[in-house]
C-alpha cells in the first residue's frame, strides 16, 4: 500500500498526476485535482537519451577514462572561469576618484556634464555607495587620468598573517571584531 501525496489516504494503485508542474501520486479520488500524466511504455528498454549500460558500447568506456584522466589533471592545477580575466576594483576607487577630480579643480557637477553622467552618480561613487560600472569607470579613468583597479598584490593580501601552526586556518583568523 502506498500513501497518496495528495491526501495521505493509502491507496494500492497510486495514479501519477501534474499539480502545477510538479509530480504526484495520488489515489482515485485526487485525481481531478491536476492532469494525469501518462507512464511511458516499458517495452522499449533503452532510448536515444538512455543511461542504461546496454547501450553504452565501448566507446562509452573509453570516454568515462579520458574524462577520469582529465579530471585528475585538472585537480592538480585550478580551472579558469570568467573572473580570472576580470580587474578587481581598487577598496579605495572613492578617494582616488574624489583627489582626481579635485587636482583638476574640477566640482561633481562639472565632472558630471564632462562624463555624460548624473552628479547624483558621481557623489554616490565619491562616497563609496555605489561601485561605477565598467562603462561609468573606464570614462572615469580615460578623463581624470587614474587607475581605479586593484593592483595584483594589494596591501589586504600582502598583510595576511593569521593561521595556525597547522597551516590551516580557522574563522578566528580570518574574522576582525569591532569592539
Amino acid at each position: 500500500m502506498v500513501q497518496c501525496e495528495m491526501c495521505g489516504a493509502e491507496t494500492s494503485s497510486p495514479k501519477t498526476i501534474k499539480v502545477e508542474g510538479a509530480k504526484l501520486d495520488v489515489c482515485s479520488n485526487c485525481t481531478d485535482f491536476g492532469t494525469e500524466v501518462k507512464q511511458p511504455s516499458s517495452t522499449s528498454s533503452s532510448t536515444k537519451y538512455s543511461t542504461s549500460s546496454s547501450s553504452s558500447g565501448s566507446s562509452g568506456d573509453s570516454s568515462s577514462s579520458s574524462s577520469t584522466a582529465s579530471s585528475s589533471s585538472s585537480s592538480s592545477q585550478r580551472r579558469s572561469d570568467m573572473f580570472d580575466d576580470m580587474d578587481e576594483l581598487a577598496t579605495d576607487y572613492d578617494d582616488r576618484v574624489r583627489t582626481a577630480r579635485e587636482s583638476k579643480g574640477l566640482s561633481q557637477s562639472d565632472l558630471a556634464n564632462e562624463l555624460n553622467e548624473k552628479a547624483s552618480l558621481i557623489r554616490k561613487i565619491e562616497r563609496g555607495d555605489t561601485l561605477p560600472s565598467d562603462r561609468v569607470q573606464s570614462k572615469l579613468e580615460k578623463f581624470l587620468e587614474v587607475n581605479l583597479n586593484a593592483e595584483s598584490g594589494s596591501a589586504d593580501d600582502s598583510e595576511w598573517s593569521g593561521g595556525s601552526s597547522t597551516g590551516s586556518y580557522t574563522l578566528g583568523d580570518v574574522v576582525k571584531r569591532k569592539d
